[in-house]
């Protein structure tokens, strides 16, 4: 999963970037609201978190302009504002969530993955397909109540199928939902992964949809 952070206090966007990372998110940074803009305007993420408190151009003119354009990712936005009016114009803006500051960094992961969840339909932190289970709040992997050992990149991936379980996923999409925006998208990792899932999970488990990409099975 893909994530965008917009937040201009360096050192709180170094300790979000931080913890987004180790809960194994791909995390794109911005600083100031027309950076922010733009990025969540020309490239796919699963969530934002948002500062409202932002250089350039606040974050509720950002999420304004993002909802107008057709951007509907969710977006958890932060203020350190104690208004109750800021947190409810926020909402009104579109957002899906709110964190006033100070907050706990695992309440803020929790949230997110919460928002990600429902984005994709799932009501459980627990996702799966056959004998496969996927537990996105532990990143537990197991086959048949066994465990499996997954690489970061490997879990990842197959967490972003377990959330679109049903549909065909382009590699284009995986590529731009499971990496930051400097990764080589001319690389052939995803394939790659692909075959080391299906020989650590079963052959069966991803679907090859050749010219379209890849599904999940369930049986």
């Amino acid at each position: 999963m893909r994530v965008l952070i917009v937040e201009d206090e360096p050192n709180l966007l170094r300790q979000l970037k931080a913890a987004l990372e180790g809960a194994g998110y791909a995390v794109d940074t911005a600083s100031d609201g027309e950076d922010g803009h733009y990025l969540g305007s020309t490239e796919s993420y699963d969530a934002v978190v948002l500062d409202l408190g932002l250089p350039e151009m606040d974050g509720l003119t950002v999420l304004e302009r993002w909802r107008k354009e057709g951007h509907a990712m969710p977006v958890l936005v932060l203020t350190a504002r104690d208004r109750w009016s800021d947190k409810v114009a926020g909402l009104d803006a579109g957002a899906d969530d709110y964190l006033a500051k100070p907050f706990q960094t695992e309440e803020l992961v929790a949230r997110l993955r919460a928002l990600i969840r429902r984005a994709a339909g799932q009501a459980s932190s627990e996702l799966s397909a056959g004998d496969v289970r996927l537990d996105a709040r532990s990143g537990r992997v197991t086959l048949e109540g066994e465990p499996v050992k997954l690489t970061a990149q490997e879990f990842k991936l197959l967490s972003y199928l377990m959330h679109h379980k049903g549909k065909v996923v382009s590699r284009t999409e995986l590529i731009e939902h499971i990496y930051d925006q400097d990764f080589d998208r001319d690389s052939n990792t995803i394939e790659v992964f692909i075959t080391r899932i299906r020989k650590k999970l079963g052959a069966d488990l991803i679907s090859t949809t050749r010219g379209l990409g890849y599904s999940l099975n369930d049986s």
